[in-house]
């Protein structure tokens, strides 16, 4: 005689279900895999992004509660964003922006510096209009990167970043209390964005990355996703950086 048993499943809550989350540069590459990952699990999720019809298409497909086209590091828009929310938010997620690659014989420091001053403009920018209008409890989550923890050359810029918003992120955890402030810091990221930075040089980046890293694969927009969607929901994390880099800092 067999006996069969039966194990009954009980369903899980989704983990965001009626909290809204905004991701600034959400159109592609980590914001809009953060987005997928939010709806998935409940949210309503309002998008901006600078390419109008990338945003469109990223804004459907997520099915967004709503979306907005602009520079994210124009003060002015970024201010009327907030103002026209229609609620107050749970989660504010900053991917907008990229790095700035050069070595000091070939950089253009008045471009290197403004890249600094519009990066830690923004940064400080959202943190001011998420102390009014994310709830308690909420999160704000900057992405930063690991790429200038090691010195090398034509990475000084992307080193002062990454160093500058780990400390950011600490007192910007003490300001906005008992909203909570947290840093993400991924390795390479098989992006768009990584794509265009590397050219030809993609696919022998990856290739390099399944041979070295522990994991053994490329680290995806997706990774970072369910780590940011983790930050939203664990409320006992503040005022850290987290590193999601497949063991990229270890080897």
């Amino acid at each position: 005689m067999t006996t069969q048993t039966t194990v009954a499943v009980t369903p899980r809550e989704p983990a965001l279900l009626g909290q809204t989350v905004v991701v600034i540069g959400g159109s592609a590459g980590i914001g809009l895999a953060t987005a997928r990952a939010a709806t998935a699990e409940g949210a309503s999720v309002v998008l901006t992004g600078r390419d109008h019809r990338r945003l469109e298409e990223a804004a459907k497909e997520v099915g967004a509660a709503g979306h907005a086209a602009f520079d994210a590091t124009d003060s002015d828009r970024l201010r009327e964003f907030f103002r026209t929310l229609a609620e107050p938010v749970d989660h504010v997620l900053v991917s907008a922006g990229g790095p700035f690659y050069a070595p000091l014989a070939d950089m253009d420091t008045a471009a290197a510096a403004r890249h600094v001053a519009e990066k830690v403009q923004l940064s400080l920018e959202v943190a001011k209009l998420a102390s009014t209008t994310v709830r308690p409890g909420g999160t704000v989550l900057f992405i930063g990167g690991t790429g200038g923890r090691r010195p090398a050359v034509g990475i000084s810029v992307v080193a002062l970043l990454s160093v500058g918003m780990q400390a950011l992120t600490k007192d910007l955890a003490l300001e906005l209390a008992p909203v909570r402030v947290n840093l993400i810091a991924p390795g390479f990221v098989d992006t768009p964005l990584s794509a265009s930075l590397l050219g030809d040089g993609l696919d022998v980046r990856r290739a390099q990355l399944r041979e070295t890293l522990p994991i053994k694969r490329v680290v995806g927009p997706e990774d970072v996703a369910a780590l940011a969607v983790h930050l939203m929901v664990n409320t006992a994390l503040t005022g850290a950086t987290f590193d999601v880099d497949g063991g990229q800092q270890i080897i």
